[in-house]
Order: C-alpha cells, then sequence, then structure tokens
C-alpha cells in the first residue's frame, strides 16, 4: 500500500486504539503491525506527536518480572480529535469510494 495513504491515518489508529482502553507502546505498534504493514519505529513518533499535543496522558505501570511499562491514555482533547478524526476519514472515504464506483459505472 502506498505510504502516503498510510501516513494520514495512523494517528487516527492509534487514537481508535486509545479510545478503547489504555496501551502500552509496544503493544500498539504490534496490533497496527498485524493489520497494516508498518515500518518499525513508526508508533513511537506519533505517540510523541499526540502526547506533545495535548491527546495522550502517559504513565508507568509496573510488571511482574519486568520494568516498568510507558502507558498511553487519551485526554479529553484526545476524545474530541478521535471523533473529529473519524468524522473526517469516513466522509472522505465515503467521497472517494463513491467518485471510484461512479469511475466504474461509466466503464460498464
Amino acid at each position: 500500500m502506498n505510504s502516503q495513504y498510510k501516513k494520514g491515518v495512523l494517528e487516527l489508529c492509534v487514537l481508535s486504539l486509545l479510545r478503547r482502553r489504555d496501551w502500552y507502546g509496544y503493544e500498539i505498534s504490534e496490533y497496527l503491525s498485524r493489520h497494516i504493514h508498518l515500518a518499525e519505529g513508526t508508533v513511537y513518533p506519533i505517540l510523541r506527536k499526540l502526547k506533545g499535543e495535548g491527546l495522550l496522558t502517559v504513565y508507568l505501570q509496573e510488571e511482574s518480572g519486568g520494568p516498568p511499562r510507558k502507558y498511553y491514555s487519551l485526554t479529553g482533547r484526545g476524545w474530541e480529535a478521535y471523533k473529529a478524526g473519524r468524522a473526517e476519514y469516513l466522509g472522505f472515504a465515503r467521497a472517494v469510494q463513491a467518485l471510484l464506483e461512479e469511475e466504474e459505472n461509466e466503464k460498464g
């Protein structure tokens, strides 16, 4: 898949996961990698950016037998950004789909 397509929606994908529950960085990266081909290290800059914009908070949680993990959580602003981004993306996707289907109908 074209990397430009992915760049535009990865932040939304991260926000979508975090609306469900708190996740740690590696867990987010692994989950997304199972669904979308990602270059290694793609998720961490996104997490830093979203945190810097005030959309996420971070906390450490002790894990048995290992070092503490850095968990990410949506803030109120993050929740609002997710809802706005979701609506914008779905509207855009519907418009593109309609355009592509219109093109197919013209050929047939």
